[in-house]
Protein backbone atom coordinates (compact mmCIF):
# COMPACT_ATOMS: atom_id res chain seq x y z
CA UNK A 1 0.00 0.00 0.00
CA UNK A 2 1.38 3.48 -0.73
CA UNK A 3 2.48 4.90 2.42
CA UNK A 4 1.00 8.36 2.25
CA UNK A 5 -2.36 6.41 1.44
CA UNK A 6 -1.11 4.73 4.17
CA UNK A 7 -0.60 7.80 6.70
CA UNK A 8 -4.20 9.68 5.59
CA UNK A 9 -5.99 6.16 6.13
CA UNK A 10 -4.91 6.42 9.48
CA UNK A 11 -5.84 10.26 10.74
CA UNK A 12 -8.93 9.92 8.57
CA UNK A 13 -9.62 6.60 11.13
CA UNK A 14 -8.22 8.90 14.05
CA UNK A 15 -10.54 11.53 12.99
CA UNK A 16 -13.04 9.36 13.09
CA UNK A 17 -12.55 8.08 16.54
CA UNK A 18 -12.58 11.53 18.03
CA UNK A 19 -15.66 12.49 16.44
CA UNK A 20 -17.59 9.70 18.02
CA UNK A 21 -15.70 9.82 21.36
CA UNK A 22 -17.30 13.75 21.38
CA UNK A 23 -20.48 12.24 20.84
CA UNK A 24 -20.68 10.09 23.09
CA UNK A 25 -19.21 12.51 25.67
CA UNK A 26 -22.44 14.57 24.84
CA UNK A 27 -24.86 11.60 24.68
CA UNK A 28 -23.55 10.95 28.11
CA UNK A 29 -23.34 14.94 29.98
CA UNK A 30 -27.21 14.78 28.38
CA UNK A 31 -27.99 11.57 30.54
CA UNK A 32 -31.12 10.85 32.71
CA UNK A 33 -31.34 13.02 35.70
CA UNK A 34 -28.77 15.83 34.15
CA UNK A 35 -29.02 19.25 33.61
CA UNK A 36 -29.88 20.95 30.33
CA UNK A 37 -30.93 17.22 28.76
CA UNK A 38 -33.34 17.76 25.17
CA UNK A 39 -34.88 14.58 24.43
CA UNK A 40 -34.42 13.06 28.15
CA UNK A 41 -36.36 9.55 28.71
CA UNK A 42 -36.81 10.28 32.37
CA UNK A 43 -38.12 13.13 34.37
CA UNK A 44 -35.80 14.56 37.48
CA UNK A 45 -38.52 14.62 40.58
CA UNK A 46 -37.48 16.35 43.81
CA UNK A 47 -40.05 15.25 46.84
CA UNK A 48 -40.63 16.92 49.87
CA UNK A 49 -40.05 14.23 52.40
CA UNK A 50 -40.67 10.66 52.60
CA UNK A 51 -44.41 10.30 52.08
CA UNK A 52 -44.35 12.26 48.82
CA UNK A 53 -41.01 10.57 47.02
CA UNK A 54 -42.81 7.19 47.75
CA UNK A 55 -46.04 7.83 46.13
CA UNK A 56 -43.82 9.37 42.82
CA UNK A 57 -41.36 6.52 42.94
CA UNK A 58 -44.88 4.60 42.59
CA UNK A 59 -46.41 6.66 40.27
CA UNK A 60 -42.89 7.25 37.99
CA UNK A 61 -41.73 3.62 37.85
CA UNK A 62 -38.59 3.53 36.08
CA UNK A 63 -39.33 6.99 33.79
CA UNK A 64 -38.10 9.17 36.52
CA UNK A 65 -35.37 9.92 39.44
CA UNK A 66 -37.21 10.61 42.41
CA UNK A 67 -34.84 12.79 45.13
CA UNK A 68 -36.06 12.81 48.57
CA UNK A 69 -35.13 16.02 50.24
CA UNK A 70 -34.91 14.89 53.71
CA UNK A 71 -32.48 12.31 54.99
CA UNK A 72 -33.07 8.96 56.43
CA UNK A 73 -33.69 9.62 59.90
CA UNK A 74 -34.61 13.68 59.89
CA UNK A 75 -37.99 15.28 60.93
CA UNK A 76 -39.15 17.16 57.93
CA UNK A 77 -40.83 19.82 60.23
CA UNK A 78 -38.42 22.28 60.44
CA UNK A 79 -35.67 20.90 58.03
CA UNK A 80 -34.61 23.66 55.55
CA UNK A 81 -33.14 22.94 51.79
CA UNK A 82 -29.08 23.10 51.76
CA UNK A 83 -27.54 25.01 48.84
CA UNK A 84 -26.98 21.67 47.37
CA UNK A 85 -30.86 20.85 47.49
CA UNK A 86 -31.24 24.25 45.89
CA UNK A 87 -28.59 23.27 43.13
CA UNK A 88 -31.13 20.13 42.90
CA UNK A 89 -34.03 22.17 42.36
CA UNK A 90 -32.37 24.45 39.80
CA UNK A 91 -32.23 21.22 37.81
CA UNK A 92 -35.19 19.20 38.42
CA UNK A 93 -38.81 18.78 36.16
CA UNK A 94 -40.90 18.24 39.18
CA UNK A 95 -41.49 19.37 42.72
CA UNK A 96 -43.53 17.59 44.59
CA UNK A 97 -44.86 18.46 48.45
CA UNK A 98 -47.23 17.81 50.84
CA UNK A 99 -48.67 21.64 51.20
CA UNK A 100 -51.28 22.10 54.10
CA UNK A 101 -48.34 23.99 56.13
CA UNK A 102 -45.84 21.11 56.30
CA UNK A 103 -43.02 22.69 54.17
CA UNK A 104 -42.72 26.47 55.45
CA UNK A 105 -39.59 27.01 52.85
CA UNK A 106 -41.48 26.44 49.66
CA UNK A 107 -43.08 29.91 48.73
CA UNK A 108 -39.56 31.33 49.96
CA UNK A 109 -37.77 28.93 47.24
CA UNK A 110 -39.80 28.70 44.49
CA UNK A 111 -39.62 32.50 44.53
CA UNK A 112 -35.84 32.05 44.69
CA UNK A 113 -35.74 29.88 41.78
CA UNK A 114 -34.01 30.86 38.31
CA UNK A 115 -35.82 27.21 36.90
CA UNK A 116 -38.54 28.51 34.47
CA UNK A 117 -39.83 24.91 34.01
CA UNK A 118 -40.15 23.54 36.96
CA UNK A 119 -43.47 22.33 37.92
CA UNK A 120 -44.46 22.74 41.94
CA UNK A 121 -47.46 19.97 42.22
CA UNK A 122 -48.77 20.58 45.99
CA UNK A 123 -50.17 16.91 46.77
CA UNK A 124 -52.71 18.09 49.50
CA UNK A 125 -54.53 20.54 47.08
CA UNK A 126 -58.03 19.57 47.14
CA UNK A 127 -58.11 17.75 50.14
CA UNK A 128 -60.49 19.07 52.58
CA UNK A 129 -57.72 20.16 55.24
CA UNK A 130 -58.52 19.51 59.06
CA UNK A 131 -58.41 22.62 61.41
CA UNK A 132 -54.91 22.02 63.62
CA UNK A 133 -56.80 22.18 66.95
CA UNK A 134 -53.51 21.71 68.48
CA UNK A 135 -53.67 18.72 71.45
CA UNK A 136 -57.95 18.85 71.72
CA UNK A 137 -59.71 16.37 70.18
CA UNK A 138 -59.35 16.05 66.35
CA UNK A 139 -62.41 17.58 64.42
CA UNK A 140 -64.76 15.08 66.16
CA UNK A 141 -67.51 16.95 64.75
CA UNK A 142 -66.09 16.74 61.21
CA UNK A 143 -66.37 20.67 60.98
CA UNK A 144 -63.76 22.23 57.93
CA UNK A 145 -62.27 25.38 58.35
CA UNK A 146 -63.75 27.99 55.45
CA UNK A 147 -60.25 28.63 54.89
CA UNK A 148 -58.54 25.49 54.45
CA UNK A 149 -61.08 25.04 51.14
CA UNK A 150 -60.13 28.40 50.03
CA UNK A 151 -56.30 27.37 49.99
CA UNK A 152 -56.94 24.62 47.83
CA UNK A 153 -59.73 25.41 45.66
CA UNK A 154 -57.54 26.69 43.17
CA UNK A 155 -55.92 23.40 41.71
CA UNK A 156 -52.62 21.73 42.70
CA UNK A 157 -49.75 22.40 40.45
CA UNK A 158 -48.00 24.75 38.49
CA UNK A 159 -45.16 25.91 36.60
CA UNK A 160 -42.60 27.58 38.31
CA UNK A 161 -41.64 31.45 36.79
CA UNK A 162 -44.90 31.24 34.36
CA UNK A 163 -45.70 33.94 31.97
CA UNK A 164 -47.57 37.08 34.24
CA UNK A 165 -50.93 35.71 32.17
CA UNK A 166 -50.77 32.28 33.67
CA UNK A 167 -48.94 33.19 36.91
CA UNK A 168 -52.50 34.99 38.73
CA UNK A 169 -54.21 30.95 38.08
CA UNK A 170 -51.21 29.28 38.31
CA UNK A 171 -50.31 30.78 41.69
CA UNK A 172 -53.18 31.01 43.70
CA UNK A 173 -51.95 28.44 46.64
CA UNK A 174 -49.46 31.05 46.91
CA UNK A 175 -51.22 33.94 46.50
CA UNK A 176 -52.54 36.98 49.03
CA UNK A 177 -55.51 35.89 47.69
CA UNK A 178 -55.24 31.72 48.67
CA UNK A 179 -53.79 33.16 52.15
CA UNK A 180 -56.33 36.06 53.42
CA UNK A 181 -57.46 33.86 56.49
CA UNK A 182 -54.38 31.07 56.82
CA UNK A 183 -51.83 34.35 57.27
CA UNK A 184 -48.39 31.85 56.90
CA UNK A 185 -49.86 28.35 56.70
CA UNK A 186 -47.88 27.52 60.18
CA UNK A 187 -48.86 24.97 62.01
CA UNK A 188 -51.75 25.43 63.98
CA UNK A 189 -54.34 26.69 61.06
CA UNK A 190 -54.26 23.32 59.15
CA UNK A 191 -53.04 19.87 59.90
CA UNK A 192 -50.71 18.49 57.46
CA UNK A 193 -50.97 15.23 58.08
CA UNK A 194 -53.11 13.80 55.18
CA UNK A 195 -50.83 11.20 54.08
CA UNK A 196 -51.75 9.66 57.39
CA UNK A 197 -55.33 8.71 55.94
CA UNK A 198 -54.82 5.99 52.84
CA UNK A 199 -58.19 6.88 51.68
CA UNK A 200 -56.35 10.49 51.52
CA UNK A 201 -53.20 8.85 50.04
CA UNK A 202 -54.70 8.26 47.29
CA UNK A 203 -56.41 11.46 46.42
CA UNK A 204 -52.21 12.43 46.90
CA UNK A 205 -51.05 9.92 44.29
CA UNK A 206 -53.75 10.90 41.49
CA UNK A 207 -53.17 14.40 42.00
CA UNK A 208 -49.03 13.21 41.74
CA UNK A 209 -49.76 11.07 38.26
CA UNK A 210 -51.64 14.28 36.84
CA UNK A 211 -48.54 16.28 37.10
CA UNK A 212 -46.45 13.31 35.87
CA UNK A 213 -48.86 13.18 32.70
CA UNK A 214 -48.87 17.06 32.33
CA UNK A 215 -45.40 16.76 32.06
CA UNK A 216 -44.66 13.58 29.94
CA UNK A 217 -47.27 13.13 28.21
CA UNK A 218 -45.53 10.53 25.85
CA UNK A 219 -45.89 8.27 29.27
CA UNK A 220 -49.29 8.85 29.80
CA UNK A 221 -50.43 5.31 29.82
CA UNK A 222 -47.32 3.77 32.16
CA UNK A 223 -48.04 6.29 34.56
CA UNK A 224 -51.83 5.45 34.76
CA UNK A 225 -51.37 2.01 35.29
CA UNK A 226 -48.07 2.50 37.87
CA UNK A 227 -50.69 4.72 39.64
CA UNK A 228 -53.91 1.93 39.41
CA UNK A 229 -51.69 -0.23 40.66
CA UNK A 230 -50.99 1.16 43.80
CA UNK A 231 -54.22 2.51 44.34
CA UNK A 232 -54.94 -1.07 44.39
CA UNK A 233 -52.95 -1.21 47.54
CA UNK A 234 -53.70 1.29 48.80
CA UNK A 235 -57.60 0.60 48.48
CA UNK A 236 -56.84 -3.08 49.92
CA UNK A 237 -55.09 -0.94 53.12
CA UNK A 238 -58.25 1.17 53.60
CA UNK A 239 -60.24 -2.02 53.86
CA UNK A 240 -57.64 -3.40 56.13
CA UNK A 241 -57.81 -0.69 58.73
CA UNK A 242 -61.69 -0.14 58.25
CA UNK A 243 -62.13 -3.71 59.21
CA UNK A 244 -60.00 -4.32 61.77
CA UNK A 245 -60.65 -0.98 63.94
CA UNK A 246 -64.09 -1.76 63.05
CA UNK A 247 -63.79 -4.48 65.85
CA UNK A 248 -62.48 -2.30 68.31
CA UNK A 249 -64.62 -1.43 71.69
CA UNK A 250 -62.03 0.73 72.82
CA UNK A 251 -61.96 3.93 70.53
CA UNK A 252 -59.60 6.64 72.42
CA UNK A 253 -55.85 7.45 70.95
CA UNK A 254 -53.80 8.76 73.45
CA UNK A 255 -50.69 9.94 70.88
CA UNK A 256 -47.91 12.02 71.72
CA UNK A 257 -48.46 14.09 68.69
CA UNK A 258 -51.80 15.23 66.87
CA UNK A 259 -50.35 13.77 63.51
CA UNK A 260 -53.40 11.31 63.51
CA UNK A 261 -56.43 13.24 63.26
CA UNK A 262 -57.09 12.18 59.78
CA UNK A 263 -56.61 8.44 60.30
CA UNK A 264 -59.02 8.83 63.37
CA UNK A 265 -61.30 10.28 61.39
CA UNK A 266 -61.58 7.95 58.41
CA UNK A 267 -61.77 4.84 60.91
CA UNK A 268 -64.05 6.37 63.69
CA UNK A 269 -61.22 6.61 66.26
CA UNK A 270 -61.11 9.72 68.47
CA UNK A 271 -57.58 11.14 69.09
CA UNK A 272 -56.32 13.01 71.92
CA UNK A 273 -52.86 13.80 71.71
CA UNK A 274 -50.22 14.70 74.48
CA UNK A 275 -49.18 17.84 72.41
CA UNK A 276 -49.92 19.86 69.35
CA UNK A 277 -49.52 19.31 65.40
CA UNK A 278 -45.38 20.31 65.94
CA UNK A 279 -43.39 16.71 67.36
CA UNK A 280 -40.96 19.22 69.82
CA UNK A 281 -44.17 20.52 71.08
CA UNK A 282 -44.14 20.32 75.23
CA UNK A 283 -47.02 19.92 76.90
CA UNK A 284 -47.73 21.97 80.00
CA UNK A 285 -47.96 20.13 83.46
CA UNK A 286 -51.54 21.52 83.30
CA UNK A 287 -52.37 19.26 80.11
CA UNK A 288 -50.20 16.14 81.41
CA UNK A 289 -52.82 16.39 84.96
CA UNK A 290 -55.69 16.42 82.28
CA UNK A 291 -53.99 13.62 80.20
CA UNK A 292 -53.80 11.45 83.91
CA UNK A 293 -57.40 12.03 84.62
CA UNK A 294 -58.94 11.39 81.52
CA UNK A 295 -56.99 7.87 80.47
CA UNK A 296 -57.63 7.08 84.04
CA UNK A 297 -61.60 7.58 83.28
CA UNK A 298 -61.21 5.86 80.00
CA UNK A 299 -59.15 2.88 81.08
CA UNK A 300 -56.53 3.83 78.23
CA UNK A 301 -54.09 1.05 78.73
CA UNK A 302 -51.59 2.59 75.64
CA UNK A 303 -49.76 5.33 74.61
CA UNK A 304 -48.53 5.69 70.96
CA UNK A 305 -45.34 7.59 70.94
CA UNK A 306 -43.29 7.96 67.57
CA UNK A 307 -40.29 7.40 65.58
CA UNK A 308 -37.51 10.04 64.97
CA UNK A 309 -38.21 12.29 68.30
CA UNK A 310 -38.17 11.68 71.54
CA UNK A 311 -40.75 9.42 73.18
CA UNK A 312 -39.69 10.99 76.89
CA UNK A 313 -43.17 12.03 77.48
CA UNK A 314 -45.27 9.61 76.11
CA UNK A 315 -42.93 7.04 78.43
CA UNK A 316 -43.49 9.29 81.02
CA UNK A 317 -47.54 9.44 81.19
CA UNK A 318 -47.80 6.00 80.37
CA UNK A 319 -45.41 5.39 83.59
CA UNK A 320 -48.02 7.77 85.59
CA UNK A 321 -51.23 5.69 84.21
CA UNK A 322 -49.64 2.18 84.29
CA UNK A 323 -49.92 1.71 80.87
CA UNK A 324 -47.96 0.40 77.80
CA UNK A 325 -45.68 3.25 75.37
CA UNK A 326 -46.64 1.49 71.37
CA UNK A 327 -44.59 3.14 68.57
CA UNK A 328 -47.78 4.73 66.25
CA UNK A 329 -45.26 5.77 63.30
CA UNK A 330 -46.20 9.46 61.70
CA UNK A 331 -44.39 8.50 58.63
CA UNK A 332 -42.58 11.82 58.16
CA UNK A 333 -39.78 9.64 57.01
CA UNK A 334 -37.67 6.19 57.56
CA UNK A 335 -34.81 5.50 60.24
CA UNK A 336 -31.72 4.38 58.26
CA UNK A 337 -32.82 0.85 60.23
CA UNK A 338 -36.47 1.17 58.47
CA UNK A 339 -34.56 1.63 55.37
CA UNK A 340 -32.10 -1.43 55.94
CA UNK A 341 -35.61 -3.75 56.63
CA UNK A 342 -36.98 -2.50 53.45
CA UNK A 343 -39.94 -0.87 55.14
CA UNK A 344 -42.17 1.50 52.92
CA UNK A 345 -45.30 3.41 53.32
CA UNK A 346 -47.77 0.05 53.14
CA UNK A 347 -45.33 -1.68 55.54
CA UNK A 348 -45.10 0.90 57.86
CA UNK A 349 -48.97 1.73 57.77
CA UNK A 350 -49.61 -1.94 58.51
CA UNK A 351 -47.46 -2.11 61.50
CA UNK A 352 -49.09 1.37 62.38
CA UNK A 353 -52.33 -0.86 62.08
CA UNK A 354 -50.92 -3.51 64.09
CA UNK A 355 -49.91 -1.12 66.85
CA UNK A 356 -53.56 0.38 67.05
CA UNK A 357 -55.43 -2.97 67.58
CA UNK A 358 -52.67 -4.38 69.76
CA UNK A 359 -53.29 -0.78 72.15
CA UNK A 360 -56.63 -0.63 71.97
CA UNK A 361 -56.89 -4.61 72.49
CA UNK A 362 -55.56 -4.54 75.92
Amino acid sequence: MNKRLWKTGTAVLFMLALIIAGCSSKSSSNAPGTADKPGKARLAIAASFYPMAEFARQVAGDLADVKNLVPAGTEPHDWEPTPQDMKLLEQADILIYNGAGMEHWVDKVLGSLGNSKLVAVEASAGVQLMAGSGHEHEDEDGHNHEAADKAHEAGHDHEHNADPAEQESSHDHASNAAHEEDHDHDHGEFDPHVWLSPRLAIEQVRSIEAALVKADPEHTEAYHANAQGYIAKLEALDAKFKEEIGKLKRKELVTQHAAFGYLAKEYGLTQVAVAGLSPEQEPSAERLAELVTFSREHQVKAIFFETLVSSKVAETLANEIGAKALVLNPLEGLTADEEKQGLDYIGVMERNLQSIVDGLSL
